[in-house]
């Protein structure tokens, strides 16, 4: 678990599932993510179960203030990367629920995460990649010192990487 001023980063779990389905149903937010938007809460609970849980390293954002998990961060499972990777790296990803852009959130998770990711895990570095639309969240990486290494295409989409040595 992760703490910030408004957040706790925690593990899924299987009852995030009609939390999930909120917001991963907004197709706002899934097609800048890259991923299918959620077409059912079974939908969801089927994301929780076979791709969040068997990641240790993926957290839901849960806002304090509700106790409901308003979006996802945390690090892409080995192998499943969308840019290759130095060693002692690893790519991390995020979103947030419509309703949260713009406050703040998803970069007050991210500086819990990089935290975690220096200070427990010992990376040297960290990559972020986004849909070359997704200002926000190029923005967000930018806050935090992220630099452009490569506009790249994956699956044959434009894409932006940005890297950010941690150690």
């Amino acid at each position: 678990m992760i703490e910030t001023d408004r957040l706790i980063l925690r593990r899924w779990r299987e009852e995030d599932a009609a939390s999930l389905y909120k917001y991963a149903s907004d197709k706002r937010v899934s097609e800048l993510a890259l991923w299918p938007c959620h077409t059912s809460l079974e939908m969801s609970r089927m994301v929780i179960n076979e791709i969040f849980i068997p990641n240790p390293y993926s957290f839901a954002m849960v806002l304090k203030e509700t106790d409901e998990p308003i979006g996802c961060i945390g690090l892409v499972p080995t192998g499943a990367e969308h840019y290759s990777l130095n060693s002692s790296e690893r790519e991390i990803g995020y979103w947030i629920g419509y309703p949260y852009w713009g406050k703040g959130l998803t970069t007050e998770a991210l500086s819990g995460l990089i935290g975690y990711c220096r200070d427990t895990l010992g990376l040297k570095s960290l990559i972020i990649t986004t849909d070359s639309r997704n200002i926000a969240s190029q923005r967000v990486a930018e806050k935090f010192g992220f630099q452009l290494i490569e506009d790249y295409v994956y699956e044959g989409i434009p894409g932006k990487a940005y890297r950010l040595l941690v150690l």
